[in-house]
């Protein structure tokens, strides 16, 4: 039972269990992911992230450190050159852990421990998520409803006024074309009785002969 008592030894020696942490470490660098036990992935987390701190300053002192606790060259040049250059602008945190259920043999608790920057498909989700997000008051929707009502009312007169200006238009169109008409006719009227009249006056009916 470990009532009351902070660090878990993992029922492993002094020596075993920093193998065991610097192999699990070193494995995680290299594919991002790996499926252990919960108990197994908090002690590695508390392992690994102050190491993933130590990378954000790329000096010789801070690679030597690194390498006590990995012992493993391959995964610190990986570290300091790919992961540090991810994980530059995060405070902490680097590592999630997801429960997957429990073993079928012992029935211990697994889960699945990641780095965070390395879950694309969460990274895509959240972004999506933050996009999409609008934040809206109860004023702001009130008046955003009148607004809406405002426009509805003011737009329906308007559309109204807009149907008898054609209609006025058109009406007002076919009274000038008949007024026209009506001049034109009048005027050829007065030119051909005028006309008439000086041929008339020109031209005098030649007087009839008394037999």
């Amino acid at each position: 039972m470990r009532h009351n008592r902070k660090f878990n030894h993992l029922g492993r020696t002094a020596s075993h269990r920093s193998a065991m942490l610097s192999n699990m470490a070193c494995s995680l660098i290299q594919h991002k992911r790996i499926t252990t036990t919960v108990a197994k992935a908090k002690a590695l987390r508390r392992f690994i992230e102050p190491l993933i701190t130590k990378s954000k300053d790329d000096t010789m002192h801070s690679r030597r450190m690194v390498f006590s606790n990995l012992k493993d060259k391959t995964a610190v040049t990986e570290l300091f050159r790919e992961i540090s250059v991810k994980i530059a602008d995060r405070p902490g945190g680097y590592t999630r852990i997801l429960r997957i259920g429990n073993r079928l043999g012992d029935a211990a608790e697994m889960c699945i421990i990641e780095l965070v920057d390395y879950n694309e498909n969460m990274l895509k989700e959240k972004s999506a998520k933050t996009s999409a997000r609008t934040r809206r008051s109860r004023k702001g929707s009130s008046t955003e409803g009148a607004a809406a009502t405002k426009t509805t009312k003011t737009a329906e007169p308007e559309k109204a006024k807009e149907a008898v200006k054609e209609v006025v238009a058109e009406q007002v169109e076919e009274k000038v074309e008949e007024a026209t008409t009506d001049t034109v006719q009048e005027a050829t009227e007065e030119v051909v009785t005028n006309k008439v009249e000086e041929a008339t006056a020109e031209n005098p009916a030649p007087e009839s002969k008394e037999e």
